[in-house]
């Protein structure tokens, strides 16, 4: 109880830092009297956000009559993994479309927009990989993303409709990650939320908060909230947080047992140069409450690294480490989080990338190894296999 206390003071502060936010004293950004400006060099956009390596390209703008400006790009792959122990169901080897998505938006104004639509597959390590079409059909449809953008001043916004959610340092698709697959991690977090949500900055700080569906489970009973401090340029930390504030029984392959828990994350962001190095630390509880069916509730306790280098010709390499493990009650009807009630697990991923101009051509190879597993709860068709291992290779462009 005393970290959902916490947690909840968190996210109560960070609305008020965001419904304050307008009237906080910035710094003066006004330009000398009678100074001329150049116009900016064409750049890519802010949204959809992208880590690194990959670099998105700097959008189609055309004329809308009274829309102003409207802004397209888009991003076209294809992947295919091999692997060994697949689960039942699974495949040793399998091709997907990664991404066929345009982005669509109106970045000026005080009122904005953001569409993203189109067809995508969301590999997640430790999961069977999903066909493009069971994806879309099972999650978010064939427009995950889609929201207003109110900006009342410059520094202060309001969003409604289909968000990506404020939880963790791993973004939804692909072409936004250092690596091809998502981690262990991002398997606890949810991905896209409806809802709204108020953005601030003000000073060295940002704000986000949201009230929200969760796990996408169209029940509006989530509280979202993300504090960051950028200390310059280079070095950012972030606390994010969540947490159901009612009860949900609604189930899918969207909305899992964890809509019913809550969230916290600690997430620290070096970005310099050719490096770019992000730890961070997540803890998750599902709470006990027989009423929706969890006998006996579980948490989580997580770390990950994730590392980029740029090289020199276009090329690159990332990393990932990560370590979970969950908690077990006394009794045999504890909720299972990862490969059993009371098990663990951790992962390495490696992903060399070469992108030249809008092309683009990685690799990766990810090893998953489960640790205290109830045996069916792992990997193989009986789930007694504690590791699996898996390679990826993912192409195509982005424009």
């Amino acid at each position: 109880m005393a970290t959902l206390n916490f947690g909840m003071r968190f996210l109560y502060l960070a609305a008020i830092a965001v419904i304050l936010g307008p009237i906080w004293p910035t710094q003066a950004q006004t330009a000398a009297a009678g100074q001329t400006t150049t116009p900016a060099a064409p750049a890519p956009l802010a949204t959809p956000p992208v880590t690194g390596p990959l670099q998105m390209a700097p959008p189609t703008i055309f004329h809308a009559g009274p829309f102003g400006e409207i802004a397209v790009d888009g991003t076209f792959s294809g992947a295919g993994f091999a692997q060994a122990n697949p689960n039942a169901g699974d495949a040793s080897t399998r091709a997907t479309i990664s991404n066929g998505q345009v982005y669509l938006q109106k970045t000026s104004g005080w009122l904005q927009f953001y569409v993203q639509g189109g067809v995508y597959s969301l590999p997640v390590l430790g999961t069977p990989v999903l066909s493009t079409s069971d994806t879309i059909s099972q999650l978010y449809g064939p427009v995950p993303v889609g929201y207003l953008k109110i900006t009342p001043s410059k520094n202060f916004s309001i969003l409604i409709g289909a968000l990506p959610t404020l939880i963790g340092a791993e973004y939804t698709f692909t072409f936004e990650n250092m690596n091809i697959e998502r981690g262990l991690l991002w398997n606890q977090e949810n991905a896209i939320n409806r809802g709204v949500q108020l953005n601030d900055t003000f000073g060295h700080f940002s704000a986000s908060v949201s009230w929200n569906d969760g796990f996408y489970s169209n029940r509006f009973t989530w509280l979202t909230g993300s504090l960051a401090y950028t200390f310059n340029t280079a070095n950012v930390l972030t606390f994010a947080g969540g947490g159901n504030l009612g009860h949900t029984a609604f189930r899918d392959a969207a909305t899992p047992v964890q809509n019913d828990g809550r969230i916290y994350d600690i997430i620290y962001a070096y970005t310099k140069g050719p490096w770019i190095v992000q730890p961070y630390f997540q803890y998750t509880d599902i709470p006990t409450d027989r009423g929706i069916g969890i006998a006996a509730g579980a948490s989580t306790r997580s770390g990950a690294l994730l590392a980029s280098y740029n090289f020199q010709h276009h090329s690159s390499l990332a990393a990932r480490a990560e370590y979970i493990s969950s908690t077990k009650s006394a009794g045999s009807y504890t909720v299972n989080l990862l490969f059993g009630p009371g098990s663990g697990g951790w992962s390495f991923t490696v992903t060399p990338t070469f992108q030249d101009g809008g092309f683009f051509i990685r690799g990766e190879f990810s090893l998953v190894r489960a640790t205290g597993f109830t045996p069916g709860d792992a990997f193989g068709p009986l789930g007694l296999n504690r590791s699996q291992p898996r390679g990826a290779l993912e192409a195509g462009l982005i424009f």
